[in-house]
């Protein structure tokens, strides 16, 4: 499943991985399933009652630095200013190429030496730059098992994503973004329980990364917080999907997205298809970025 030098271009090594699946022809295929305009918004508000219970990240903090109050001005202007605090990863984000690695190389055999306290020097999510935009499909699996959201610990299999595909009656294309949807922010709106939601999660299977490989899938996002189960299903290995996905295939994934809205509009028309568009910010050698990802029926 590894894609290292598969999008090499003579000396230059690719730092973009699966994303280069988007080429202009399938970004433009995607456009076309836009027919009505709506358009909906799947990023989590970023606040201070987001899924974040402290320790390793926090959530969103945000500080004035004007308000209006005092300032003096020739006539009646005023004006506010604020700033923010927080890990790039703390809400709706992207997982850049640089996030995860093991046996000290990153994606397409950069060393992770690349890493360091001034950034990603190789695979940051600045590489990201251009977006990625084209087409997207839900898979709905909580709606697929009759259930609010799944369980903590279930493992999501690739005879199950084919099913939800096939019921919703949508195909899988070469360059598609796939939304995962496990309930799990269905699952937080309903608890308020920060804790709760990052204990573990339903998620992907380590038998799901070949599925994505065959069927060249560009990026995966999810309403959990790490797409794949946790509990994990290797008692001696962490977050062993992220090693797979990311490191070795070259494929950005976004967590903690909202597709509760999108979903119920899905079910009423019955098309899972739209127009998916989350550029990064450009935080350059950062690891990751906050979105706030569109889809667009």
């Amino acid at each position: 499943m590894s894609n290292w030098g598969r999008w090499d271009d003579g000396d230059a090594r690719d730092e973009r991985g699966t994303t280069n699946l988007l080429t202009p022809e399938r970004i433009a295929r995607g456009a076309t399933y836009i027919r009505t305009g709506r358009v909906f918004d799947l990023g989590i508000p970023f606040g201070p009652d987001g899924p974040q219970p402290g320790g390793g990240r926090i959530n969103p903090v945000l500080l004035f630095s004007e308000t209006g109050a005092g300032q003096r001005f020739p006539g009646a202007f005023h004006y506010a200013d604020d700033y923010v605090f927080m890990p790039l990863q703390s809400a709706s984000q992207w997982d850049g190429l640089a996030h995860v690695y093991y046996d000290e190389q990153l994606y397409n055999g950069f060393p992770s030496s690349s890493v360091g306290p001034r950034g990603a020097s190789h695979c940051g999510i600045d590489k990201q730059a251009k977006g990625v935009a084209g087409r997207g499909v839900l898979l709905d699996v909580a709606s697929y098992r009759g259930v609010d959201w799944l369980d903590m610990g279930e493992v999501i299999t690739p005879d199950e994503l084919d099913a939800v595909a096939a019921e919703q009656g949508c195909a899988i294309l070469p360059g598609d973004v796939l939304a995962i949807r496990t309930g799990w922010r269905k699952k937080f709106l309903a608890e308020g329980d920060p804790n709760a939601f990052m204990a573990g999660e339903p998620g992907l299977g380590l038998a799901c990364c070949p599925w994505l490989a065959e069927r060249e899938v560009a990026a995966v996002c999810a309403d959990n917080w790490a797409i794949e189960v946790l509990p994990g299903e290797l008692d001696d290995e962490m977050l062993p999907v992220h090693m797979v996905l990311i490191r070795d295939m070259g494929m950005t994934l976004g967590e903690i997205l909202d597709f509760e809205e999108l979903a119920t509009d899905c079910a009423a028309d019955d098309r899972y298809e739209f127009f998916f568009c989350a550029p990064p910010i450009k935080f350059r050698g950062a690891v990751g970025s906050p979105i706030n990802p569109l889809a667009i029926k």
